[in-house]
């Protein structure tokens, strides 16, 4: 005896793919207008929340997986593969020094060139190739000598101020003895109060700002900068500021100590001033400023009765520097 039964009723698929493709249409449409608070991103939120653990347990377990892997793929690997692999690496690390150690330079060369830019000094850049090793001489060798045209008695800077002044000079190289020698001294001015000084090294590599009465007002921070007398550097390159200023009261004058701005030992480069310029400002509206501040002072001075102490500190700081450059070219 036959039993009645049903046949299932079939769906042609083309007709399941076209209402999936409608659906996915109508919630698409949903999704781009409904918002950032609507119910179809607040579900897909809810489900992002619920996957989140399970990704990061799936990637937890497949790191060493990968491990594995990898440490299975190199023990398989032929010698002579991962000879070149180990060699290629070395070559990218040794490039990869090479480009940061350009990028330093170009860094370094570009701050000289700003300078010389800013300041329109006719210079010569060179290089530091050697530093002296004792205390007792606070010395440096640059790779330009005479033929580069350079001579006994030029300045030396840093980008960031005075360095020292040339000593002697052979045609590929010279010696350049630094401010902060025993034997260096600098005619210089307190920028903020004009009085003049005279800035000399010593063998503890301090530098010391020498003939300021007691006075002048000298506080920690000012700014020095040389004021050309002299004729040995020009006027206004920036030497340091002060670290601290003592002084007794049966004192003549006061006890500086300077903090140069540059160090030689931060510094591979140098510029070596070759034009015969007495004042150097970066522009000409502070070439203006230091001509009235000049004039102020000359007329301070000529007023005032205790003009003659300052002018005899003054003249010995240019007999000290015009003996201090003597002394260097004689060596």
């Amino acid at each position: 005896m036959a039993l009645n039964q049903k046949k299932p009723i079939k769906v042609p698929s083309g007709l399941v793919l076209v209402v999936f493709c409608l659906i996915s249409i109508a919630l698409l449409t949903v999704w781009v207008r409904e918002g950032a608070t609507g119910p179809l991103h607040t579900v897909r939120s809810g489900v992002g929340v619920l996957v989140a653990p399970l990704e990061e347990f799936g990637a937890f377990l497949g790191t060493p997986l990968r491990a594995a892997s990898n440490a299975a793929n190199n023990m398989t690997a032929e010698p002579q593969t991962l000879e070149e692999l180990q060699a290629q690496n070395e070559e990218l690390l040794a490039a990869a020094i090479r480009l940061e150690e350009y990028r330093q330079e170009n860094e370094r060369l570009s701050q000289l060139l700003e300078l010389r830019d800013v300041y329109g000094l006719e210079s010569v850049g060179a290089r530091i190739i050697s530093r002296s090793a004792d205390t007792w001489n606070q010395m440096i060798t640059i790779n330009k000598g005479s033929v580069a045209g350079l001579s006994v008695g030029m300045p030396v800077m840093s980008p960031n101020g005075l360095l020292g002044q040339i000593e002697s000079v052979s045609p590929y190289s010279s010696t350049v003895r630094l401010i902060t020698d025993e034997r260096s001294g600098v005619a210089c001015f307190l920028q903020a109060s004009r009085a003049e000084g005279l800035v000399t090294g010593s063998v503890e590599g301090l530098l010391y700002l020498e003939f300021v009465g007691l006075d002048v007002e000298v506080r920690p921070g000012d700014a020095i900068i040389t004021s050309g007398a002299g004729g040995v550097y020009p006027k206004g390159i920036p030497i340091g500021e002060v670290a601290s200023v003592d002084f007794l009261s049966s004192d003549v004058a006061q006890t500086i100590i300077v903090r140069p701005l540059t160090r030689v030992a931060t510094f591979e480069e140098v510029l070596v001033l070759t034009g015969n310029e007495s004042e150097i400002h970066p522009n000409p509206a502070a070439a203006q400023g230091a001509a009235s501040d000049e004039g102020a002072a000359a007329s301070d001075t000529s007023g005032a009765g205790e003009g003659a102490e300052g002018s005899e500190g003054a003249e010995g700081a240019r007999e000290t520097e015009a003996a201090a450059g003597s002394n260097g070219a004689g060596n």
